[in-house]
């Protein structure tokens, strides 16, 4: 079979690519699977989330100290973590590169032993209902927005109240259902032998199901997906909570499989925005005490399919209220509308992004997971190699295109209310 880092499948249909990087010392193996908060059944929103919690058994009185995924991982001197996003959920080791062998095995083990009983299935409802506080806690700004230009568009978090009522029927339907190996990537980056990996895969992941997905379970028809009918220009959702009164603005990303070029022209929009223009705009305009903006899910460009958003949040001075951004926001995008960034600006916006991505091919996780989601996610677009050139290619121009489509397409507005103490998530999922 290929080992290439963006092809390979083994005869059941699991998808491979191995990076190999002698001398690295370590190895970073992740998992990604189509699936995710999308495909929830109706009436059991967070399912995705909660199988991915159940992704890591915890140790039984008879696996002594050694049991457990999480513990062996960490045993071997590794890490490991998870994350769920709308379209797809993505488990992530990284061990010393003599264990490359172990954690392959065990990666395979909880594919093939998954079978949560009752009190692991409450133990960890309990602990998502915590994170879905804190999400809410935090305003979920991210997702108002998405649900207002998105109509049915919902977080990949959950429900509390919905989770309390899932069954081991209802989660191991949906493993079985979603958890297939044409539906996962295995991604190795570090110091691995190719040939042996491929092996050992070979070994360990051949006795996945293949054949026909069973029937979902009777009641559990995923939810509505969200509607793609056309958005009024100015879409008002109900106010958040906030550590300080501001408002957030959101606009829909464009397709980053149908439209590339026009998703990276939005990407390097943000950069100028956050990088130059917005610090303009704060010191000259005393209505606005701070602001930044993002591309992709919760920040995360490239980081899932569409729909996605780009989003703006200010904190403005007391009294001004969710106008005086909106005015602001408005303000920079014409700005750069009808006049294209100066190529020195244009160039440090580039050099930000750059950075960013070599940043994220030195790191052997964050280079494991881009490879997976780049197999999975967007398998005909370039892999993520090419995306730095990608990046150097956008214009000012095009940058100044993706500015006037943002004042003219739909956007969302979300005032933000302080008083409020709160604490930012830092991803869905994680263990730790």
């Amino acid at each position: 079979m290929s080992t290439s880092p963006y092809g390979g499948r083994l005869p059941n249909g699991l998808g491979l690519s191995v990076e190999p990087r002698p001398g690295a010392g370590l190895v970073s193996v992740a998992l990604t699977v189509a699936v995710g908060g999308d495909a929830d059944p109706a009436g059991l929103h967070g399912t995705a989330h909660l199988v991915e919690h159940l992704m890591f058994p915890r140790a039984a009185a008879s696996d002594g100290p050694d049991g457990g995924h999480v513990a062996r991982v960490e045993g071997a001197g590794g890490v490991c973590n998870a994350e769920t996003h709308r379209d797809h959920t993505v488990f992530h080791t990284t061990v010393p590169a003599g264990m490359l062998t172990e954690v392959l095995e065990w990666e395979a083990r909880r594919l093939l032993t998954f079978a949560p009983t009752e009190s692991v299935l409450r133990t960890e409802t309990s602990v998502i209902a915590e994170e879905i506080r804190g999400a809410a806690a935090a305003g979920g700004v991210w997702e108002a927005a998405l649900a207002a230009l998105h109509p049915g568009g919902r977080d990949a978090f959950g429900t509390a109240a919905e989770l309390a009522g899932a069954t081991t029927a209802d989660v191991d339907c949906f493993f079985r259902r979603h958890y297939r190996p044409d539906a996962m990537v295995l991604s190795v980056v570090g110091e691995a032998d190719p040939d042996r990996v491929a092996a050992s895969v070979d070994r360990f992941f051949a006795g996945l199901p293949t054949g026909p997905a069973p029937a979902p379970a009777s009641g559990s028809t995923p939810a509505p997906a969200p509607a793609r009918t056309a958005a009024p220009a100015t879409i008002r959702t109900a106010p958040l909570p906030s550590p300080v009164s501001g408002a957030a603005l959101g606009h829909p990303l464009p397709d980053p499989v149908l439209d590339r070029s026009g998703y990276l022209a939005r990407v390097v929009l943000a950069e100028t925005l956050g990088r130059t223009r917005l610090p303009r705009l704060t010191r000259r305009d005393p209505r606005i005490v701070s602001a930044l903006v993002t591309c992709g899910y919760h920040g995360q460009w490239l980081g899932g399919t569409a729909p996605d958003l780009l989003l703006a949040q200010f904190a403005t001075a007391p009294g001004a209220g969710p106008q005086a951004a909106a005015d602001g926001w408005r303000e920079v995008l014409t700005e750069l509308a009808e006049r294209p960034a100066d190529p020195a600006e244009h160039r440090r916006a580039l050099n930000a992004l750059l950075l960013a991505c070599h940043r994220r091919a030195d790191s052997l996780t964050a280079r494991s997971v881009s490879l997976g989601r780049a197999a999975l996610l967007f398998p005909t677009a370039p892999g993520p190699d090419a995306l730095p050139g990608d990046l150097a290619r956008v214009t000012p121009a095009e940058v100044s295109a993706a500015a006037r489509a943002l004042l003219s397409g739909p956007c969302s507005v979300t005032g933000l209310t302080a008083p409020t103490a709160l604490t930012a998530p830092t991803g869905i999922g994680e263990k730790r």
